[in-house]
């Protein structure tokens, strides 16, 4: 395969706490070999060079929670485009969902996500298995031979085990395999017909509200039951700042319990709606300032442990219909970073290195890979960041089949400028 030497970086790594204002990396054969100052490299027989001209040098980012549509849904997003979207924006490595058409809740489609991402070299994609056979939530999946097929997690993911008993099941297999559950986390008996947060701008609109309690619900059961089983529970997209106050007591108390949250969750809030614009529409919805604000404190000390995109691709027409028959779900995983570094780090909301680790090393030990790290014998994974990179989002120009984004037309300061993923440069600016 060769190697690359990656020279006048400024390398941030917070698996080695390392921030090196001057550094190089060495990856021979897909491997990191050396990282460190460049002064200090021994070998004779690089292949490549990339000058990363004093911009930031870090582990490939990496989205747990992204939707590729693939199979059954090609129309929205597939799995080339999503993971040609995904080194776009700075992403190496991913974690599918399972809500696709057949849901992927076998170990042959385990095989074909791990085949097609193989042949294209571009994202590394770790498949998530549903938690339930079809997603039904009536009986468990065949758990086992999804493991064996690459499955790193499960996840219902669209939708919550509504059965206690079922999830309880589930979360004891998960637990003798060593694989996390992931857990959407609404009440579908509250969130059954709402539009967007329930509260004074909803009645305002006269728009059906989906209350906090919907999640808050779901969020303390499931916290009780990996009590109760001993299994790694990891809850999506959190929103509320009631949800935080229980997963906060819950790692008090030492239950093996993690979290994550999404940049529209962090920037964006329930004032939106007043445009009626369907591309606003998310599950759980847009809340108010001081669940945004209780979100962002909770990823600055580490209570939210990591961030995820919750890239849903949506056919243009499907969004532009009647708010309330519009489907919920928004793509973000092109503009991700851009918008953590412009609305959060540039604003002294979060530090860099703290966003970095959110996107690095804290995904990957939640759904246990291998990845996230700059250490001699890492897979060679590495996202080049220009934070001073000022660009304009267009989602016509995006590699994602679909468009809507919320932050279409907003200027963003800092984006990926060079994407590698083991060893070889798959994206570059």
């Amino acid at each position: 395969m060769g190697s690359l030497l990656i020279e006048n970086a400024h390398i941030i790594d917070p698996s080695q706490d390392l921030d090196l204002e001057k550094g190089a990396i060495l990856i021979e054969d897909g491997i990191i070999t050396f990282c460190g100052a460049g002064t200090d490299i021994q070998s004779s027989h690089i292949t490549e060079r990339y000058n990363a001209k004093n911009n930031i040098v870090a582990p490939g980012l990496i989205d747990i929670h992204v939707h590729l549509r693939e199979p059954g849904m090609e129309e929205e997003e597939t799995i080339a485009t999503g993971s040609a979207a995904a080194v776009a924006g700075g992403f190496t490595s991913i974690c599918c969902m399972p809500n696709t058409k057949p849901a992927l809740d076998s170990e042959a489609l385990m095989h074909f996500i791990r085949r097609e991402s193989n042949k294209i070299e571009k994202a590394e994609i770790f498949p998530v298995g549903a938690i339930t056979a079809g997603r039904n939530g009536e009986e468990i999946s065949e758990m086992d031979s999804m493991v064996k097929g690459g499955a790193v997690a499960f996840s219902d993911d669209g939708c919550a085990v509504e059965s206690t008993n079922v999830l309880k099941q589930a979360m004891t297999y998960a637990k003798m395999l060593n694989k996390t559950i992931m857990e959407h986390c609404e009440d579908p008996t509250l969130t059954a017909g709402g539009i967007m947060n329930e509260g004074y701008v909803s009645t305002s609109l006269g728009l059906k509200g989906i209350p906090s309690e919907s999640e808050e619900i779901i969020v303390a059961r499931d916290i009780l039951l990996a009590k109760l089983t001993g299994a790694s529970l990891h809850l999506q997209h959190i929103s509320t700042s009631g949800a935080i106050k229980i997963l906060k007591l819950a790692k008090f108390e030492g239950i093996n319990v993690t979290a994550e949250v999404c940049p529209h969750h962090l920037t964006l809030t329930e004032e939106e709606l007043r445009s009626f614009n369907p591309v606003f529409k998310v599950a759980p919805p847009l809340r108010s300032q001081k669940d945004v604000d209780a979100c962002i404190e909770a990823l600055r000390d580490g209570t939210i442990d990591c961030i995820a995109s919750d890239h849903a691709p949506h056919l243009a027409e499907e969004k532009e219909v009647e708010l309330a028959n519009a489907p919920c779900g928004l793509i973000g995983i092109e503009t991700t970073l851009g918008v953590l570094l412009t609305d959060l780090v540039k604003q002294g909301k979060l530090s860099l290195k703290r966003m970095i680790e959110a996107l690095t090393i804290k995904p990957a030990s939640i759904v246990g890979i291998n990845r996230g790290s700059l250490k001699k014998g890492s897979t060679g994974n590495i996202s080049v960041i220009d934070l001073d990179r000022e660009w304009t989002v267009d989602a016509k120009t995006f590699e994602s089949k679909s468009i809507n984004c919320p932050w279409n037309g907003k200027i963003l300061t800092g984006r990926a400028i060079c994407t590698i993923v083991k060893g070889k440069i798959v994206y570059q600016i």
